[in-house]
Parts: structure tokens; C-alpha cells; sequence
């Protein structure tokens, strides 16, 4: 059974969320919380949580500071952006905060059902209007980010490959068999490669790995 909490400061949302998912019988929404700060003291009392559905805009803390606080105290922890908004720097906020996947509200059951599973197997999830924004962004890295005294970034000879692997938006599984290694060396090498890269999320990794001319 995967454990959700859900945040979102409407009620009637809530309520249509929860409904649009119940009739997936692995899902539980086990809590949920009205504002980043509630949801945050929701994972202080219990972080056994597998994924949080979590709204941008919301009073006393929104859906990017709280995604940010808790992806650096609770990382196991995966987050699906649930949202109205699909502007460029909500888009850019929520992947540089770590957020795992970025999905509008009109979504359908089905499509919320399957970004979370694929999320929960490592990968990332986005509706397509949102990912074509994102793949601008990746392609325009100067329009997200001009760090300063950049460091250049090294990885061995097999992130690399694992790294073009992701480019290609396989799951774990898919390049451990491409690569004819284990499902847990993968996820080591994309740890290592998120560490490297100072990156939280997949789509984030790879606009840093085009920054640093590694893709």
C-alpha cells in the first residue's frame, strides 16, 4: 500500500483528489494538510510516507518552500507537484526545490495513478504542456541559471553512460538491463550522479549535465 499525503488549502479539491483516487486500491491517502507548514508537521509527527500530491499556492508557506524544506530533511520522501499554474518559474521553482513530477489539476485519475507510480520507480512525471516547457528551459540553461564560479563537474566512465540512459527517459529497471547491471548499482550511480551534480530530481540532473557539457 503506497501512503500519500495530500496538501491543498481547498477543501472541495481535497475532497475531488481523494475521490478521483480512490479506486485505486493501492493508493491510501493517509493525511492530508491545508499549507506547507501543516504538511511539515504532519512528516514531524510521521514521515512514513511514500509520496506527498502537493498545491503551489497556498497560504502561510506554498507548495515550493515546503517541497524544498522537506526534500533537503526527508529526500526518501517523493513529491508530485498537483497544480492550476504552468508558468515558466512555478515550473523552474518546483524542479530546482526537488520535485519529482509536475501535473495539472485537470489531470485524469488514470494519468495521477500512473505519474505516481512512476515516480515511486524512480522516474519523473509531467502533463505535456508542462514538459515541453521544461524541455525549454533544459535547452535554454542560461535563462534558468548563470552560476557563478562554476565547478567543473567529473563522473566515471559508467555514470556517464547511466547519465545518457536518463537523457533517453528510461526507467531504472530499463537501463539496468541496457547497461547489464543491477536495479540497486543503478540507483547507486544516480545518487552519486544527483551528488555530483548538486542536482534533486532527474530533469534537474540533466540541465546541469548540459550546463556542464556532460551530455
Amino acid at each position: 500500500m503506497k501512503k500519500l499525503l495530500l496538501v491543498d488549502d481547498n477543501f472541495f479539491l481535497q475532497k475531488a483528489i481523494e475521490e478521483k483516487l480512490s479506486v485505486f486500491t493501492d493508493l491510501l491517502i493517509k493525511e492530508t494538510a491545508s499549507n506547507g507548514q501543516e504538511a511539515i508537521d504532519v512528516l514531524e509527527k510521521n514521515h512514513i510516507f511514500d509520496l506527498i500530491l502537493m498545491d503551489i499556492e497556498m497560504p502561510i508557506m506554498n507548495g515550493i518552500q515546503a517541497t524544498e524544506i522537506i526534500k533537503n530533511k526527508y529526500p526518501q520522501i517523493k513529491i508530485l507537484i498537483l497544480t492550476v499554474f504552468e508558468n515558466d518559474e512555478n515550473i523552474f521553482n518546483a524542479i530546482k526545490a526537488g520535485a519529482d513530477g509536475y501535473l495539472l489539476k485537470d489531470a485524469k485519475a488514470e494519468k495521477v495513478y500512473q505519474s505516481i507510480n512512476e515516480i515511486l520507480d524512480g522516474g519523473a512525471a509531467m502533463s505535456p504542456s508542462i514538459a515541453l516547457k521544461a524541455m525549454k528551459l533544459l535547452n535554454n540553461p542560461m535563462a534558468i541559471e548563470n552560476p557563478k564560479d562554476k565547478e567543473t563537474v567529473l563522473l566515471s566512465a559508467r555514470e556517464l553512460q547511466v547519465l545518457e540512459q536518463l537523457s533517453k527517459g528510461l526507467k531504472n529497471q530499463a537501463i539496468a538491463d541496457n547497461l547489464f547491471l543491477s536495479f540497486s548499482t543503478v540507483k547507486k550511480h544516480i545518487e552519486n550522479i544527483y551528488t555530483k551534480l548538486q542536482a534533486h530530481n532527474r530533469i534537474e540532473a540533466l540541465q546541469k549535465a548540459k550546463q556542464n557539457k556532460l551530455l
